[in-house]
């Protein structure tokens, strides 16, 4: 299984984490919930761009340059390029051990060193990350405008992909439709007896609205391309590899932009599978709408077998409706008739569901700086967590109310 070993990064002391189907993140502010995620999405990009070619290992391990350090960290905010400035994340003795399907990566001393694994096959993914502060893009009109972080910029590009190949499409929440005017470059959310621009909309739809868009349209474009049966042909093949070579002769590239005409140039392989790293979906939602969120969260992940899911929450529901759709999947394994599987499928869409063995989530703590996976009974997730544990935490501290009052007779 992929995994990824981390020391000393951030407030993270020491974590292995093994990236499951589905991968939740959970902990205080602080605690390095974000860290984790950008690391895998960080990582898994270089694995990837290894396999196509886009650079030789030896690129990534020259320890003179620190690429890791001063461009692959910045692309996430983890630190600064500034060599000046001193870094928030990485440390002197920070370890990140990344296992992937094609190749294992470490950093350590400053320095990589990738191994080749043997292997019988790769599924080329398509990495989005989705960042908290996506809302910024449907509150700010032309926020392309402006210069945005690596990781949201791409999301943007994303987005607009996914505006202009919208076609009547409605949202899970509360039935509401998605217009969208090219020519002026505003979207809609229509309701019953209402339409209204994006940028007035409720926070929750502001939030929700460019992860699900985004989610949906690299879903079914990377359903579509893996049922392609086209390859690239040898011709193309010798193009590729000529237009790769060409880019890295141009000695008036800067590194970042050879990136970029790089990613570009690949974006002729198509992806076999969808890694969607999302932080905190449930942001300004009401507890219902975090479930339909989720669902199509899910739905889109199923959509093909290699496709995973990354969240980091703070949110108990989502917990809580993650282990609903881990005991659907287990009852549907045992139903028999058509009329039992309409009847769970109004419990908890079936096409939403999730094996318990797809399923890890793992609780930091940014005092002791672990990363440590949840218990599980009998494949569902225990309510022994931080989050379910608050709302014990208020119970208790109602009923000392109740005894005060008693107490001092008020």
């Amino acid at each position: 299984m992929q995994q990824i070993k981390i020391e000393n990064f951030g407030s993270i002391k020491y974590g292995c984490v093994e990236i499951n189907k589905v991968t939740v993140f959970i902990g205080n502010q602080g605690s390095g919930k974000s860290a984790v995620a950008k690391l895998i999405s960080t990582f898994k990009w270089i694995e990837k761009a290894l396999v196509r070619g886009d650079y030789d290992k030896k690129w990534f391990e020259r320890k003179d340059t620190n690429r890791f350090r001063n461009q692959f960290l910045p692309y996430h905010r983890l630190g600064s390029a500034d060599a000046k400035k001193d870094d928030t994340y990485l440390k002197p003795n920070s370890v990140i051990d990344y296992q992937g399907d094609a190749y294992r990566i470490t950093y350590r001393d400053g320095a990589m060193s990738i191994t080749e694994n043997a292997r019988a096959a790769y599924l080329l993914p398509q990495i989005m990350y989705v960042p908290a502060e996506r809302n910024f893009l449907t509150y700010v009109k032309d926020a392309g405008e402006i210069r945005l972080s690596g990781a949201l910029r791409d999301f943007h590009i994303e987005y607009g992909k996914a505006k202009n190949e919208l076609k009547d499409l409605s949202l899970p929440i509360n039935e509401i439709d998605v217009e969208y005017n090219k020519r002026y470059d505003n979207l809609y959310l229509r309701g019953g007896n209402y339409k209204v621009e994006i940028t007035e909309a409720a926070s929750g739809f502001q939030s929700f609205v460019p992860l699900f868009l985004v989610s949906y349209y690299l879903a079914k474009s990377v359903k579509k391309q893996s049922e392609s049966k086209a390859t690239m042909s040898s011709q193309e093949k010798a193009r590729f590899e000529k237009g790769v070579q060409e880019i890295w002769r141009n000695a008036s590239l800067t590194d970042e932009q050879r990136m970029v005409a790089l990613s570009a140039l690949s974006a002729k392989f198509d992806k076999a599978i969808l890694i969607n790293i999302v932080e905190e979906p449930e942001q300004n939602l009401f507890p219902a709408s975090q479930w339909k969120m989720l669902q199509s969260l899910l739905a889109f992940n199923n959509m093909n077998d290699g496709n995973k899911l990354i969240l980091t929450t703070h949110s108990p529901y989502l917990i809580g409706y993650l282990t609903l759709a881990v005991k659907a999947g287990k009852l549907k394994s045992l139903i028999s008739t058509e009329k039992q599987r309409e009847s769970l499928n109004e419990t908890v869409p079936l096409s939403s569901i999730v094996n318990a063995g797809d399923l890890s989530i793992y609780e930091l703590n940014e005092k002791e700086g672990t990363v440590k996976p949840l218990d599980t009974f009998d494949g569902l997730p225990s309510d022994e967590n931080a989050l379910s544990n608050k709302f014990d935490e208020s119970n208790d501290l109602f009923a000392k109310l109740l005894e005060f009052q008693q107490q001092h007779e008020l």
